[in-house]
């Protein structure tokens, strides 16, 4: 009868271990993602920026729509790319997030 309470201490513990690793992927990846978002917000908004100087300066209808084509093809560009980053930090975050319980779950499971 001790030997199974000892053994419900020791896996509530593991639990609980995991549970904290777990969150502290979260809260890592989470600042990471954020930082990302925060950067990528500030650099949209200065190309933007620089895009609609040059409209301004622009000196004939062709000129202002080759910026304009320009800009719009860098911006997806670098949407795409920022897309794609973030995917893979989510991806990471997942697989963090899981990670810790991975010991836990094979040591829960019973042998067959």
């Amino acid at each position: 009868m001790m030997k199974n309470f000892e053994d419900m201490q020791k896996m509530s513990k593991d639990s609980m271990d995991a549970t904290m690793k777990s969150f502290g992927s979260i809260s890592k990846a989470t600042q990471t993602i954020a930082a990302e978002f925060a950067d990528y917000s500030k650099k949209s908004f200065e190309d933007s920026t620089k895009v609609m100087e040059k409209l301004l300066g622009a000196k004939s209808l062709d000129k202002a729509i080759e910026i304009q084509t320009d800009y719009a093809k860098t911006a997806y560009e670098g949407f795409v790319a920022q897309a794609t980053k973030i995917g893979e930090l989510y991806a990471d975050l997942a697989k963090e997030t899981y990670k810790p319980f991975e010991a836990y779950v094979v040591k829960a499971t019973p042998a067959k």
